[in-house]
């Protein structure tokens, strides 16, 4: 049967058999008969499980990450937190002072070293240079022993941890309870696992993980968390985590806990359900959501619930079957400022979801920021789809595309839609409201500078106080 507005967000609400309420009202859609080519042609989203493993596939983009854009002003470099840029390793490495009890080049001797550290309350150990740490024995899930007390890997030019090709799959490193890990100079890879979750890295609750100036790439997770599942609290900065492959939700993180992400690329990466990062209460500052792919819905970012900022960040280049960019659903609140949400591409949404609804309605506010140049190839929302409360400042939406309604903004009917100083520039739709198309409610605040101008076929469909 055929994908309706309405259905897509039975698909939008998924995850691990958690099946929320539709996109829309059904009232909603028997109110406006004349909406109803919002219908497109794909099949089979709604009641998509999960659980059901997908086959892995190489990820979109090849060995390309996409890198944050050069044309931001200084102010989006943000500084890292305290506790990152406090144990980065480099400032005494730098003076020649030792920092850490030396691990030669041996997967077994890091082994050995990890479990003294554990037994003996934490330890500082510095990894060699040009060594790749080849991990072939499962340790209850991992290659390397569960993390339970304070511990910094430090690593170097060209260290690696990596999974053995011929060896049985396994992620490459736990954090339990009571555990604190911090990773400087590092690469992540190699990790697989067949149903459980975090290819790469798992964070379960209590567990606390930093990741600085490292790579977390090609690891397959067959549950969640390509490159990273976390249930504790996990800060990722000037790092990369790329090219990892989740057969369920979060290609490249998946989050149910604390999450932050500072000046690091989440590129390339894969999942059924939102191939960037799924995570809700997520803080995102600089940095780059690119190039993702979900073979279901969200190819970049998906907030489910929670309260979630994003600064200073470039969303772009990500694709998906339902919303191309990035959806916050499930009473999520988001907020976007300075970020350019760009190049996204779907067959239903090609740029920003929020989801409506009495239930799950969520809300979105976005702040100095450029949305343009997303498609939504069949169907309706090149730039945003708004079922919930949106409030747009100093914004530019420009150069979407719908292939029917709603080339810069869709509204529906569950919809409140206000635009301060913002631009709805030269989009475009198939049939109408190439600016605007609106069945709920919109307030244009013309005198703080608000124009939609340009547009095709026409700039607005029922937006009281703009051009047709």
């Amino acid at each position: 049967m055929p994908l309706t507005g309405k259905d897509a967000d039975a698909a939008m609400n998924q995850k691990d058999h958690a099946h929320g309420p539709e996109l829309d009202d059904r009232g909603e859609s028997r109110a406006r008969p004349r909406r109803r080519w919002w219908a497109i042609g794909v099949a089979g989203m709604t009641g998509l499980a999960l659980t059901t493993a997908a086959t892995p596939v190489a990820v979109p983009g090849g060995d390309r990450s996409s890198r944050p854009a050069n044309d931001r002003p200084p102010s989006w470099e943000l500084r890292a937190d305290e506790r990152a840029t406090g144990q980065d390793g480099k400032s005494d490495r730098a003076k020649g002072k030792p920092v850490g009890t030396p691990v030669p080049c041996d997967a077994d001797r890091l082994v050995a070293e990890i479990t003294r550290a554990n037994a003996r309350g934490g330890a500082v150990l510095d990894l060699a240079r040009d060594c790749t740490y080849l991990l072939t024995a499962d340790l209850d899930g991992s290659g390397l022993p569960a993390i339970t007390t304070p511990i910094t890997l430090n690593g170097g030019k060209n260290t690696a941890i990596e999974r053995s090709a011929a060896a049985d799959q396994f992620r490459i490193l736990t954090v339990n309870v009571g555990g604190d890990l911090t990773l400087n100079h590092l690469t992540i890879t190699g990790g697989h696992t067949n149903s459980a979750g975090g290819g790469g890295i798992l964070v379960n609750a209590g567990g606390i993980l930093a990741i600085n100036d490292s790579t977390v790439t090609r690891n397959l997770s067959g549950g969640n968390g390509g490159g990273i599942q976390n249930a504790g609290t996990t800060v990722v900065t000037r790092s990369n985590v790329s090219r990892n492959t989740a057969n369920q939700t979060g290609g490249g993180i998946e989050s149910t806990g604390q999450l932050e992400i500072v000046k690091s690329q989440v590129d390339n990466n894969l999942a059924v359900l939102a191939g960037g990062v799924f995570a809700p209460d997520v803080t995102i500052r600089a940095g780059s959501i690119s190039g993702n792919h979900a073979t279901s819905a969200v190819g970049g970012l998906f907030v489910q619930g929670g309260v979630s900022t994003v600064i200073g960040t470039r969303i772009a280049g990500n694709t998906a079957i339902i919303v191309g960019g990035a959806a916050v659903t499930v009473n999520g609140e988001l907020t976007l400022q300075h970020v350019k949400l760009a190049d996204n591409t779907a067959n239903v949404v090609g740029g920003l979801f929020v989801q409506g609804g009495a239930v799950v309605g969520s809300s979105a506010v976005v702040v100095d920021s450029v949305i343009e140049k997303n498609a939504s190839t069949d169907s309706i929302a090149g730039g945003v789809f708004n079922g919930g409360q949106m409030v747009t400042r100093r914004t530019k939406i420009t150069d979407n595309q719908a292939g029917l309604g709603g080339g810069g903004i869709f509204n529906t009917g569950t919809g409140t839609l206000t635009l301060d100083a913002t631009k709805v520039v030269k989009n475009i739709a198939g049939t109408e409201g190439g600016g605007i198309l609106n069945d709920g409610t919109v307030e244009l605040n013309t005198a703080t500078g608000t124009i939609v101008v340009k547009n095709r076929p026409n700039n607005c469909v029922n937006v009281p106080g703009c051009p047709g």
